[in-house]
């Protein structure tokens, strides 16, 4: 299901349904060399910063919907570089500039879609941060908009552009260790409470929060941080898996060469150890059953033991090397990816026959990859097309499906469930291991355990087919107007009909 160059750039050019967002199809003439290309960045409280250090030389504006945090960057820009840059605060005023050539969009999940799909359509090539949708119908509505439009789309797993990691996947591929047998991503990042207020937290008067909310329901927050901990709500945010474990998510997925979403997929977890105004697991186990080799993945917030809950920082778990990385187990050995840029192979008794490992500028390269893409014009240079961003990103959102379907199961329950699954049996004893040493009460009455559903899909079409409660969590079931994402397949088929 790879894009190929030709399929990438024979789709029509048209761009109708920018009408959705009120926006006029634009664009500059290709820019022949990076210096040339014209990026404005949309979002920079959290890792659109990191977008600014490696891209400051070819931005020409700012959006932000927190006006502190939009004129604190640009003013520090201003100090720094001595660039005075335009600024604004709604993407769709910025969008109608004909003389910005590409956008990066590192605004909360919730809304990447609806500003990448409305930056395409009016002419813009896009660069979205993991993971690139918030739910699977919107990452296919973000493919649609890159093809339909001609514009290319990278997502933010900047692993993919480690030549280390390229290194090791191809090591691996080759049969260097015989078959894979299965892949393992670890997410093990402390994760503290966000707490409960007892009333609504209070928007700053900086901040529009209709447009901060877009698409997503507009609801009162008993959070304490507007900014962030969106992460773990569902509403806005895809828990850890869908925050740092993409990555490892995208490094498995990688490495087992799969390019379809897993036929069958079940989430074991939940919010434990505490409550407050989250909703997103903080531990979790996601077995995702490629019938070639599965991809296991497992979430914990939680430090090793309830004593190291006074120093979360330094006290996470580790699993063979792995805390927040990847293992792929193989017949003769496993290859272990502790970072984005390093990976080490060893044989079955522990001996190191390979390592691979470049400094770490893996975002500067991700970066760097897509401004060459742009430059070119060329959508085969991207290192994380949409489509694979997509594909990872969905995994996850699997994972989360399943979980949002799931129903309270003690821990003996849990284990009778999956006896006859031995790795996925191993990842939930292990998991239940390290909730019990939490103090995390897994074994009476109800169970704080969630068992989730058995999810089974088409992945040719991406459909679920056992469950229609996981089809309305396929995409969100209400959007708010005017911030729609649109339904561009369906008005694909409807054209083409």
């Amino acid at each position: 299901m790879s894009v190929t160059r030709r399929e990438f750039l024979g789709t029509s050019a048209v761009a109708a349904s920018a009408a959705a967002f009120g926006l006029s199809w634009a664009s500059r003439a290709f820019a022949q060399d990076v210096s040339d290309v014209r990026v404005a960045q949309i979002g920079f409280h959290g890792q659109g910063k990191g977008h600014i250090q490696h891209n400051h030389q070819n931005l020409v504006a700012l959006c932000d919907v927190d006006e502190e945090v939009l004129h604190g960057m640009a003013e520090r820009l201003k100090h720094d570089f001595g660039k005075t840059l335009d600024t604004y605060t709604d993407f769709r005023k910025l969008l109608e500039r004909k003389d910005v050539d590409a956008v990066s969009i590192a605004t909360p999940n919730h809304t990447h879609a609806m500003i990448a799909v409305a930056a395409a359509q009016a002419g813009k090539h896009v660069y979205v941060e993991k993971p690139s949708s918030h739910d699977i119908w919107e990452g296919r509505q973000m493919i649609q908009a890159a093809r339909q439009n001609n514009r290319l789309m990278q997502c933010g797993t900047q692993s993919r552009s480690s030549s280390s990691l390229k290194d090791a996947v191809a090591f691996v591929r080759s049969g260097e260790l015989g078959k894979i047998k299965y892949a393992l991503g670890t997410c093990y990042k402390p994760r503290p409470s966000i707490g409960k207020l007892d009333k609504p937290l209070e928007i700053p008067s900086t901040i529009d929060y209709d447009l901060w909310c877009g698409p997503a329901a507009k609801e009162d927050l008993y959070r304490k941080n507007l900014h962030y901990d969106w992460h773990w709500v569902f509403n806005t945010g895809n828990g850890d898996m869908g925050n740092q474990g993409i990555h490892q998510m995208d490094i498995a997925r990688w490495f087992l060469g799969e390019s379809a979403l897993a036929p069958r997929a079940i989430s074991i977890g939940g919010r434990l150890g505490y409550e407050d105004a989250g909703n997103t697991p903080n531990t979790q186990v996601v077995y995702l059953d490629y019938p070639a080799a599965p991809l296991i993945f497992e979430t914990r917030g939680l430090p090793r033991s309830l004593a190291a809950q006074k120093r979360w920082g330094d006290s996470m778990d580790r699993y063979r090397g792995s805390r927040i990385g990847v293992i792929v187990q193989c017949e003769r050995g496993y290859v272990l990816v502790p970072s984005y840029v390093e990976a080490m192979a060893y044989d079955n008794e522990g001996h190191e026959i390979k390592h691979w490992s470049i400094p770490d500028d893996s975002l500067g390269n991700h970066v760097k990859n897509f401004l060459s893409a742009v430059a070119a014009n060329d959508a085969s240079r991207l290192n994380a097309e949409i489509h694979e961003g997509h594909l990872s990103s969905s995994l996850c959102h699997l994972g989360g499906i399943s979980h949002q379907l799931g129903q309270k199961a003690r821990a003996g329950d849990v284990s009778e469930q999956i006896k006859g699954n031995e790795l996925l049996s191993i990842s939930f004893d292990r998991m239940a291991s390290h909730l019990r040493a939490n103090g995390v009460e897994i074994d009476r009455g109800e169970g704080a355990l969630t068992l989730g559903s058995w999810l089974e899909l088409d992945p040719a079409t991406e459909q679920f087919t056992n469950n229609d409660a996981a089809t309305a969590l396929r995409s969100r079931q209400k959007q708010r107007e005017p911030f729609a994402v649109p339904d561009l397949e369906r008005n694909a088929v409807a054209k083409a009909g």
